[in-house]
């Protein structure tokens, strides 16, 4: 499930430079689907006009953007960790889970000295040095970047789901829960990629 640029950055490798990255995630607030995050090395001399916190910009500006981060970065890695990782770990868990799995895609891409990651936590067993900046898809462009990807990437993944699972209306509220989710919840039940351990689920779940 991973999503990996090309390894523009190998050729800066073999002369032993060190790259700061990007990390954020997309999907932890949502009763159904992955959460995903993403991991970004931008490249200095190719600037992005634009960045900022994916949550701040329109879904088109969003889409203009995400390619040409693709296009442009020296590497990037999007995954995820699946329903069934959340329920088993916690959201808490499986959120670090996924961006450990990112940055494990851009270190085989790129050598490492700095991770920052947006939030006020860090995972555990990351390759270098890291630090949690709140806000920093804000201040950072390379973890706004990676919540561009994260948040884009994750979109797609779940108009995928509506198609699978009809009814929920996954392609219009991404998991999230709105109004529409907990009615289509109520009336249908948790489908197969529900967070099991969420509270609003658990309440839709049959007794016994």
């Amino acid at each position: 499930m991973d999503s990996k640029g090309d390894s523009r950055c190998t050729g800066a490798m073999n002369q032993r430079l060190l790259f700061t990255c990007g990390v954020d995630e997309a999907g932890r607030g949502p009763w159904a689907g992955p959460v995903t995050a993403a991991a970004v090395v931008l490249d200095p001399a190719a600037s992005i006009a634009g960045l900022t916190d994916s949550k701040a910009l329109s879904e088109a500006r969003r889409d203009a953007l995400a390619p040409l981060i693709r296009e442009r970065a020296l590497a990037f890695c999007v995954a995820h960790a699946s329903v069934e990782e959340i329920d088993r770990l916690n959201i808490r868990e499986a959120t670090f889970l996924a961006m450990r799995r990112a940055v494990d895609g851009v270190t085989r891409q790129c050598a490492l000295g700095m991770i920052l990651i947006d939030g006020n936590a860090l995972p555990k067993s990351l390759p270098c040095e890291a630090r949690a900046i709140i806000k920093g898809d804000l201040t950072e462009p390379a973890i706004s970047a990676a919540s561009i990807l994260a948040k884009t990437v994750r979109d797609v993944l779940m108009q995928d789901l509506d198609v699978r699972h009809p009814g929920y209306g996954f392609a219009r509220h991404k998991g999230y829960g709105t109004a529409a989710h907990a009615e289509a919840l109520a009336r249908l039940g948790p489908s197969p990629v529900h967070r099991t351990s969420f509270r609003p689920v658990q309440a839709a779940m049959p007794a016994g």
